[in-house]
C-alpha cells in the first residue's frame, strides 16, 4: 500500500517538474533545461527523507517556489535552478562548495544568499527586524535575484500554511503584510503583491476574510452580468475601429476591499469599485500611446468619465515600471467603474515586473537585461540611509491610514494609533517600562518623549529606576492607556508627598503648641484658601508652607475674639455670595502665567470685568499701565482683540504648587578631589529637584559650575542653595537670571 503511494508521489513530482518547464516565461534552451534538471536531481536527492508538516514530500515546496520564479516573476534558468535548491544547504549535508563545483559561482552565490536569509531568521527567532532585513539585503548586493526568489518562497509558504500552528500563521502573515507585500509592490510584482496581501488577511483576520470571500461569491453572477453589459457596448465600437484587444473583468482584491472598508468605515456593499474592466490591446511600440488614447476616447464616447480620477501612467510610468491608463467612468445603474487600458507589453510588465520590462526594452536574455535592473535596485538599497528602517519605509507600508506599525529593538512588530509618540510606545510595551522611561531613541537617534512615530520606526526605550512621571507627561502621550497610567502614578506620588507633609506639619504645629486634629486641619485648609486636606499636606510636603505662615495661623487661632467674629461672619447672609464664588477661588489656581512659555510677569486685574482665579482670561499690553488682565467674555474683549490683536497675550491660571520652574545656579569654590561627586549627590538627594543641565570646569585650583535645576517653588530652591553652601570647599552659590 505504501509502495503504491510512493509511486503515485513520484509520478506527481515528475508531473510538477514537466509543468515547471512548460510554464517558464523565458524561452529555455537545451542547456537551460539540462541545468534545471541537474538542480532538480540535487534537490530531490537532498530532500528525499524530508516531509512537510502537511505530510507531503518536501520536494513539492522547492518545485512550487521554482514555478512562481519561472512563470509569475519571469526569471530564467539560473534563478529556477537556485529556487529548486534554495533549502538544500540549510536543511541537508550539501555545502555551498558542492553547488559551486557542480554548477557555477553564480548559482552558488544565489543559494548562499537564500541560506543567509534563513539564518538571519533562525538566529532571531522572531519577526524579521527591519535593520537585519536591510543588512541582509545589502550583503546580497551582488545579486538582488535572491530577493525575488525569497518573495516566491514566501508566497509558496503562505499558500501552504494551513497545517501550521495558529500563532506561527499569524506571525508569518503579519510579517508578509509588513515587509514582503510592500517589497513585491516596489518591485512591480503586482500579481504576487495581491496574492500575498489576500493570504496575509486570511490568517490575520480570518473572519473578515471569509465574510468578504462569501460576499464576493454571492455577487459574482450579478457582477459578471454587469461587466458583460459594458463589454458588449465597448466591443462594437472597438471592432468598428479595427482595434485588436481582449476585455477581462478584474475583481478588486479581498485585501483592498478590506482596506477600503476600514479606511472609509463602510460596509462591503458600500465599496463601489469592487471590480474593474481591463482592455488589453495589441500594438507595436510606435503606436502604443496613440492607441491607448484612441481607446480612451471610445470609452468616454459611451460613458461619462470622472476627470479627477484619470490616471495617466503611460506618459509618465510609475517608478516600478508600471504603465497603463486608468479611467473611472459612470457605468449603467449609476455605478462608478474603473477601466484599465494597457497594451500586451504593459500588461506583461504589470504581471511580471522588471523581468518583462527588460525583455521588451532590450529583447534581452535574463542575464543581460535583468542585470541593468538589478544594478538600479542595488543603488536604491545602498543609497538608503545607512541606519535603520528607512529602507522598509521606502517600500511604503500604508496598511491602514489610521494605524502605524513600528518595530521593537528585537524586531517585533507593534501597532499603534496614528499620532502616537515614543512615550506611548513605552507604555504599550508595559506600564512599568512607561513609568521608568528616561529617554527614547528612534532609528538610533535620541528624540524627545513626545516625538511622533511613523510606520517603520524602530524604537528603543531607555529606563531608569529613579525616573518618575511628571504632569507634563500627560501632554506627551495620546493613547488612553498611557494617560490613565500616568494619572494613577501622579496621584500616588501626590499621596506619598502628602503623607510626608502631614508628619512635617504635625511636628511644626507641636512646636507652636497646637495638636493636629480634624478641626485644626479644616481651619488650616480655610486659612490657606485650599480645597482639601490633601492639598494642605501636599503643599507642606513640597515645602511651600512657610514657618511664618504657621505662626500667623497660631496667633490667629489663639485670638478667641477673632474666632467668635469668624463664626459670626460664617453665619451672616452677606457672605453667601462669597460662598458661591468659593469653589472657583479655592481651585488651587493661584498664579497667572503669560504666553506660550508660561512666563511670570507683572500684571493688574482690569476693573471692567474683575477676573478671579480660574476664569478664562487674556493679557492686554497697555501703554501706561503694563499688562492688564481681562476675562475672555469681558464686554471690551472683542473690541480689544479686533483692534489691537498684536497687544494681546495668552494668559492662564495655574496651581503654583504643581508647577515646575527652571532656576540656574552659579557655583564657585576651591577645586578639590570629589567635589563634583559631592555636588551632584547633594542636588540629587534634595527631594523634588531635577537636574536639567550641569557644566563644571576647573582652572588653577578654582572650581566653576553652572547647574540648571527644575523645582516646584522658591522654598525648595532656598533649601537646595543652603545645602550646596554646606559642601566643603564651596565659596559662593548665586542664582542667575537670564533674559
Amino acid at each position: 500500500m505504501i509502495e503504491i503511494d510512493l509511486e503515485e508521489e513520484k509520478k506527481a513530482i515528475a508531473r510538477e517538474y514537466k509543468e515547471l518547464l512548460r510554464i517558464s516565461y523565458q524561452t529555455l534552451t537545451d542547456s537551460d533545461k539540462k541545468l534545471i534538471r541537474k538542480a532538480f536531481d540535487v534537490a530531490v536527492e537532498a530532500h528525499k527523507n524530508q516531509r512537510r508538516k502537511s505530510g507531503e514530500a518536501y520536494i513539492f515546496h522547492p518545485i512550487g517556489v521554482a514555478k512562481i520564479v519561472a512563470s509569475e516573476i519571469g526569471l530564467g534558468a539560473t534563478s529556477i535552478a537556485a529556487a529548486l535548491m534554495h533549502d538544500v544547504v540549510e536543511d541537508t549535508d550539501v555545502t555551498i562548495e558542492d553547488i559551486e563545483k557542480k554548477f557555477n559561482p553564480k548559482i552558488a552565490q544565489l543559494v548562499e544568499g537564500l541560506t543567509k536569509i534563513s539564518q538571519v531568521k533562525k538566529d532571531m527567532n522572531i519577526s524579521m527586524q527591519a535593520e537585519n532585513f536591510r543588512k541582509m539585503l545589502l550583503t546580497l548586493n551582488d545579486d538582488v535575484r535572491v530577493i525575488l526568489i525569497k518573495i516566491a518562497d514566501r508566497l509558496h509558504n503562505m499558500q501552504t500554511m494551513d497545517s501550521m500552528a495558529n500563532d506561527k500563521q499569524i506571525k508569518i502573515a503579519s510579517e508578509t503584510l509588513y515587509i514582503y507585500a510592500p517589497l513585491a509592490h516596489r518591485l512591480g510584482l503586482y500579481n504576487i503583491k495581491t496574492k500575498l496581501e489576500d493570504l496575509g488577511l486570511k490568517y490575520t483576520e480570518p473572519e473578515i476574510f471569509k465574510d468578504i470571500v462569501s460576499k464576493i461569491k454571492e455577487t459574482k453572477e450579478e457582477q459578471d452580468e454587469y461587466i458583460k453589459t459594458i463589454s458588449e457596448v465597448l466591443k462594437k465600437s472597438l471592432d468598428s475601429e479595427g482595434v485588436e484587444y481582449t476585455i477581462k473583468g478584474r475583481p478588486k482584491s479581498i485585501y483592498s476591499i478590506r482596506r477600503k472598508m476600514a479606511a472609509q468605515n463602510v460596509t462591503f456593499d458600500e465599496v463601489y469599485d469592487k471590480f474593474a474592466l481591463r482592455i488589453i490591446y495589441k500594438s507595436n511600440l510606435h503606436d502604443e500611446k496613440f492607441l491607448a488614447w484612441k481607446i480612451y476616447s471610445i470609452v468616454t464616447d459611451h460613458y461619462r468619465p470622472s476627470p479627477s480620477r484619470l490616471r495617466d501612467w503611460i506618459s509618465s510610468p510609475k517608478s516600478t515600471g508600471y504603465e497603463a491608463l486608468h479611467i473611472t467612468v459612470m457605468g449603467p445603474k449609476g455605478r462608478w467603474v474603473e477601466i484599465q487600458v494597457r497594451s500586451e507589453r504593459m500588461d506583461e510588465i504589470a504581471e511580471k515586473g522588471y523581468a518583462a520590462h527588460y525583455k521588451y526594452k532590450n529583447g534581452a536574455t535574463e542575464e543581460s537585461g535583468l542585470d541593468t535592473w538589478l544594478n538600479l535596485l542595488k543603488e536604491a538599497l545602498e543609497s538608503s540611509e545607512t541606519n535603520a528602517v528607512d529602507f522598509v519605509e521606502d517600500f511604503k507600508m500604508n496598511l491602514y491610514a489610521k494605524e502605524i506599525f513600528v518595530f521593537t529593538p528585537k524586531g517585533e512588530i507593534k501597532s499603534l494609533p496614528k499620532g502616537a509618540t515614543s512615550l506611548d510606545f513605552a507604555f504599550s510595551i508595559h506600564s512599568e517600562i512607561g513609568i521608568k522611561t528616561r529617554g527614547t531613541r528612534v532609528n538610533g537617534k535620541l528624540v524627545p518623549l513626545n516625538h511622533e512615530l511613523k510606520s517603520g520606526d524602530q524604537i528603543e526605550i531607555i529606563t531608569s529606576v529613579h525616573q518618575k512621571p511628571t504632569v507634563n507627561w500627560l501632554d506627551y502621550v495620546t493613547t488612553s492607556r498611557a494617560k490613565n497610567k500616568i494619572r494613577n502614578v501622579l496621584n500616588e506620588n501626590t499621596k506619598k508627598i502628602a503623607e510626608d507633609g502631614k508628619e512635617l506639619l504635625t511636628r511644626k504645629l507641636k512646636h507652636l503648641k497646637i495638636t493636629i486634629n480634624e478641626n485644626v486641619v479644616n481651619e488650616l485648609v480655610n486659612f490657606f484658601k485650599l480645597k482639601t486636606s490633601l492639598d494642605l499636606f501636599y503643599r507642606a510636603g513640597i515645602g511651600s508652607i512657610e514657618n511664618q505662615q504657621l505662626k500667623d495661623f497660631a496667633a490667629q487661632k489663639s485670638n478667641t475674639l477673632m474666632n467668635f467674629f469668624k463664626n459670626k461672619i460664617k453665619r451672616s447672609p452677606s457672605t453667601n455670595q462669597e460662598e458661591i464664588n468659593k469653589p472657583v477661588l479655592s481651585n488651587n489656581y493661584d498664579m497667572l502665567v503669560f504666553g506660550a512659555e508660561s512666563d511670570k510677569l507683572d500684571y493688574k486685574l482690569s476693573s471692567c470685568c474683575n477676573p478671579i482665579p480660574g476664569d478664562d482670561v487674556f493679557g492686554f499690553i497697555t501703554i501706561n499701565e503694563g499688562i492688564k488682565v481681562h476675562k475672555k467674555d469681558c464686554p471690551n474683549a472683542i473690541a480689544l482683540q479686533s483692534n489691537y490683536a498684536y497687544r494681546i497675550m495668552q494668559a492662564k491660571w495655574i496651581d503654583s504648587s504643581q508647577q515646575e520652574f527652571k532656576a540656574i545656579l552659579k557655583i564657585t569654590g576651591m577645586d578639590s578631589l570629589g567635589l563634583t561627586n559631592e555636588l551632584t549627590k547633594v542636588i540629587s538627594n534634595n527631594m523634588h529637584v531635577n537636574i536639567q543641565s550641569i557644566s563644571l570646569s576647573g582652572e588653577a585650583g578654582i572650581f566653576y559650575g553652572q547647574v540648571a535645576v527644575i523645582v516646584q517653588n522658591n522654598a525648595i530652591l532656598k533649601k537646595l542653595i543652603d545645602n550646596i553652601k554646606k559642601i566643603d570647599g564651596i565659596d559662593k552659590v548665586t542664582r542667575v537670571y537670564t533674559n
